[in-house]
């Protein structure tokens, strides 16, 4: 994993010593403004300890847009086979609401898969952001420093999986499998030892017979959603573009059939995803609205 990537507007990056100063403040204004009921709360004692202890032994990342860092993430080993503890999530007040917060776990799943973390009984809007995105309770304690309640949280690794965006005349791909009402992108998910693009170009050969080799394929942007038909488990889908425009398929045997959609066919007949990469290529200019 590349120690930056850009999220739309937003580049997550790895912490830098000289970003102490900014984070700390933005650390401070966070954590006031989310527990307004802990005394001393950002100031102090708990201030020093983030600079001596946290920003130094935990694996930290930060987001930042405009060249102004927003958000700041920090990952403890995690108990969770695989996965990781989020020590720590903060977004700078005037920042909140704007999707860094989802940027900077998704991130964290990407690297790590399971997720967990404490938050505060008394902090209904983090607790609020965690159920959006698939978090639930796990147990629950007493703070010792502080006397709150604290609840333990936990998510499981998401779904990976890739898939292939080609337009027609304003149109998006769309394939349904043998068995299934509900139509998907063109792709699937990972193979043992497989990388991204060769999964796709594997499984584009298999479900549509398109010869499509890894190398030509080109990364477009993530899909972060729940996963259709799966008990609400979360889907991390890197889709990507590349490949002739002008193609035949030859569907495979596990697909029933295959179809280009606008956004309004998509919205009636796709997966919840599928809405996610229609509104992406929209606001790219590449289908209509």
């Amino acid at each position: 994993m590349s120690d930056m990537i850009i999220c739309g507007g937003t580049t997550i990056r790895r912490y830098r010593a000289a970003d102490a100063d900014t984070v700390t403040d933005l650390w401070s204004r966070a954590s006031k403004q989310a527990h307004p009921f802990i005394d001393g709360e950002g100031e102090c004692e708990r201030a020093r300890t983030l600079r001596e202890v946290y920003l130094v032994q935990a694996e930290n990342w930060v987001a930042e847009r405009d060249g102004t860092v927003i958000g700041l993430l920090g990952l403890l080993p995690g108990q969770a086979e695989g996965g990781v503890e989020i020590g720590g999530l903060f977004v700078a007040p005037e920042a909140q609401g704007g999707g860094t917060g989802r940027q900077l776990l998704e991130h964290a799943a990407e690297l790590h898969g399971a997720l967990t973390l404490e938050v505060f009984e008394g902090n209904a809007r983090a607790r609020r952001f965690y159920a959006h995105l698939g978090f639930t309770e796990r147990g629950r304690r007493v703070d010792e420093e502080t006397g709150h309640p604290l609840l333990a949280l936990q998510r499981g690794a998401p779904l990976k999986s890739v898939g292939w965006l080609h337009l027609r005349e304003g149109r998006l791909l769309s394939v349904r499998t043998r068995g299934n009402d509900t139509f998907y992108l063109p792709g699937g998910k990972y193979e043992p030892g497989e990388t991204a693009r060769e999964a796709l170009s594997r499984e584009l050969s298999e479900e549509l017979g398109l010869v499509l080799p890894a190398g030509k394929l080109s990364e477009a942007f993530v899909i972060h959603d729940v996963a259709h038909g799966k008990g609400g488990r979360r889907l991390h889908m890197t889709c990507f573009t590349g490949g002739p425009q002008d193609i035949a398929p030859a569907p495979g045997r596990e697909i029933a059939e295959y179809a280009w959609f606008d956004r309004q066919e998509a919205r009636e007949r796709c997966a919840p995803a599928h809405w996610q990469v229609v509104d992406r290529l929209i606001a790219q200019g590449r289908m209509p609205a």
